[in-house]
């Protein structure tokens, strides 16, 4: 019975065949922009998170706090929080700390030869390597000697050293610096592998020199911007977040001066936003699917109506209400049914046009799939109960003598 009921069912979608796809048309919609909508949103979560893991979980930064004043709030000064010897301190009393960078760079202008770019420069010291996993791919890096005797030396990015020096080994060679209308000449000592575009911005378009060079010879002055800490592993971050907010409060006796933040807070701020985002968009697009069930809705009425004469017919015959109901709504649930799933490929194919021009990974995750195309048989389903009701009440002498 429930074979010839679906055959029934099948054979009159099939009969209009026009009016039945545009009756599934919302649902198609519907399906395809959630299953589309939520797979960008994944995709680009998982881009920029990749990006932000690519530095660690166990990256801490260290950076001035925030104060409220009479405009507003305001930003306190690094110039007069942070300084080299606060972070030799910090290692020496943060036991899950491994290691500690300042942020220090300004920006000026590099001349080679007859070509001149220009630039960030960034100050580092050797433990800079370490935090970022960044080595050079010729030469050397920034060493300890480099930064205690303020040595006038430089590393390369990739991308500068061909700039600079196109076809050409830069070891060894001069480069001036224009900065603050100064020039201080340096010596190339190494290029760095390359590396693109990351959550550090492009750094194969950037120098690196001591961090006492720019302290001393350019800023004059002994206080950096902040701080970059790496903990002794994932699992220690959060322990190490919480020496370094214990020792600041101590040694700044003001926790609005700094402000720490790590890798993993960002990342589930990340999450937390991006997630936020693809739930709101997918269910807008949601939306159309509840049309969709509507013009569902009004096509079975329709096929109610022109179905009289076959109603009662059937009803003559033998047939009960719960046939005629289980006939109707299979007709609703097929519709609906078979829009879902065009509905999944068409979501699949616009999931993958658009993860080709924004250039994230393709993310079409089994839960969106499933979640759509069950909501579409419940639209059918709930869609479909009126009309199919209102059929299996029709009395057979008024449906066999309806015109």
């Amino acid at each position: 019975m429930i074979l010839e009921i679906l055959r029934m069912s099948l054979d009159s979608l099939t009969a209009n065949k026009l009016r039945s796809f545009l009756s599934m048309l919302g649902i198609i919609i519907g399906v395809g922009a959630v299953i589309a909508i939520v797979s960008v949103g994944s995709g680009a979560q998982s881009q920029v998170t990749s990006q932000i893991s690519q530095l660690g979980s166990n990256i801490i930064n260290i950076g001035p706090g925030i104060s409220r004043g009479r405009s507003g709030r305001i930003s306190f000064s690094a110039t007069d929080v942070f300084t080299m010897e606060l972070a030799e301190q910090l290692m020496r009393n943060c036991p899950s700390l491994k290691n500690i960078i300042p942020s220090v760079q300004a920006s000026g202008l590099l001349i080679a030869s007859n070509t001149n770019y220009q630039t960030s420069i960034i100050g580092v010291t050797p433990s800079y390597q370490e935090i970022y996993e960044y080595y050079p791919a010729v030469g050397q890096f920034v060493t300890t000697d480099h930064e205690e005797n303020a040595s006038n030396v430089i590393v390369l990015g990739a991308g500068l050293a061909e700039e600079l020096f196109p076809g050409e080994n830069p070891l060894g060679a001069k480069v001036k610096l224009f900065i603050r209308n100064r020039n201080l000449l340096f010596t190339v000592i190494g290029v760095m592998e390359e590396k693109g575009t990351g959550a550090m911005g492009n750094l194969e378009n950037q120098a690196f020199i001591p961090a006492s060079v720019i302290l001393k010879k350019i800023n004059n002055r002994k206080y950096v911007n902040g701080y970059t800490a790496q903990a002794l592993s994932s699992e220690t971050a959060k322990t190490a977040v919480g020496e370094i907010e214990y020792f600041l409060t101590r040694y700044l006796t003001d926790t609005n001066k700094f402000r720490i933040t790590s890798q993993e807070q960002i990342l589930e701020t990340i999450n937390q936003v991006t997630g936020t985002l693809s739930l709101m968009l997918g269910g807008i697009a949601g939306i159309s699917l509840l049309v969709g069930g509507i013009g569902i809705m009004n096509i079975m009425l329709v096929s109610v109506t022109e179905r009289t004469r076959e109603i009662g017919i059937r009803k003559a015959l033998g047939a009960k209400r719960k046939h005629i109901l289980s006939q109707f709504l299979i007709e609703s649930l097929a519709m609906s049914g078979f829009g879902g799933l065009i509905g999944i490929g068409l979501g699949w194919v616009g999931a993958v046009g658009v993860a080709k021009i924004g250039g994230w990974p393709l993310v079409v995750t089994h839960t969106s799939v499933v979640v759509a195309f069950s909501f579409s048989l419940l639209v059918g389903l709930f869609f479909g109960i009126y009309p199919a009701r209102k059929a299996a009440r029709l009395d057979p002498v008024i449906a066999l003598s309806y015109e």
